[in-house]
């Protein structure tokens, strides 16, 4: 069986692996996927490496749209990921309802795992909340850096420390066992991103990849985005 090819950030990955059974039912493809920091496969693919779909965020979409890298009037919004706090499943719960709370957190934990601080828009933001909570420097000993959520999730599932905290979207912290979120980070510090699916010019699989797109998308399947931390 072929397989269309899709960059995607993180935080889609689990929406991508629930619906890829009925794309392939439909299609007869399979899906080879690439999961990483939004940044990087932005990079990627202005450099000239051409996926059959990007689902990426929504301001990244509309620059491939007027390059002309992606289908204009293709492409579709999947839905919005608030950037989340976590902790291992066996942690005592924490409130991070309230900067003064989350901070306190931050100074109290002995590892803060988050994915890359230059690349991913996880990572980016929350280095900047560090900034924001005047904590960076203060804990920047303890940062445990990945290059996307996934990986540093995984990275705090595995941990040994007393207190490790995590940070990363939602999406990619329901779809890591032994971790839980505790909360949206609070306030102003949030972050709600927005991801859309582009089908890229030049694909030879137009109709695949438009299906998936759609499929992504649709108002039949909100309920499975919901469970994979789509708002």
């Amino acid at each position: 069986m072929s397989n269309i090819r899709i960059f995607s950030g993180g935080a889609a990955h689990g929406i991508v692996s629930t619906l890829t059974p009925a794309f392939t039912a439909a299609t007869g493809l399979g899906i080879d996927g690439t999961f990483s920091a939004v940044g990087g496969l932005k990079a990627r693919i202005l450099a000239g490496e051409r996926p059959d779909l990007a689902i990426l965020t929504a301001a990244i979409a509309v620059e491939l749209e007027a390059k002309g890298i992606a289908m204009p009037g293709e492409s579709r919004a999947i839905g919005d990921v608030a950037t989340a706090v976590a902790l291992k499943a066996d942690a005592a719960m924490a409130s991070v309802s309230t900067a003064e709370d989350l901070r306190a957190l931050l100074i109290r934990a002995d590892a803060i795992y988050f994915p890359d601080p230059e690349q991913a828009t996880a990572g980016i933001h929350f280095a900047n909340v560090l900034r924001r909570l005047g904590i960076f420097e203060t804990t920047a000993a303890r940062h445990r850096t990945y290059p996307n959520g996934a990986t540093a999730m995984a990275a705090l599932a595995a941990s040994s420390e007393a207190l490790p905290v995590g940070c990363t979207q939602l999406t990619e912290i329901i779809s890591t066992p032994g971790i839980h979120a505790i909360g949206d980070l609070p306030g102003d510090l949030g972050l709600s991103t927005t991801y859309t699916a582009a089908v890229i010019t030049g694909t030879s699989r137009a109709d695949a990849v438009r299906w998936l797109a759609a499929a992504l998308a649709a108002p039949e399947h909100a309920d499975a985005r919901a469970a994979c931390g789509f708002a």
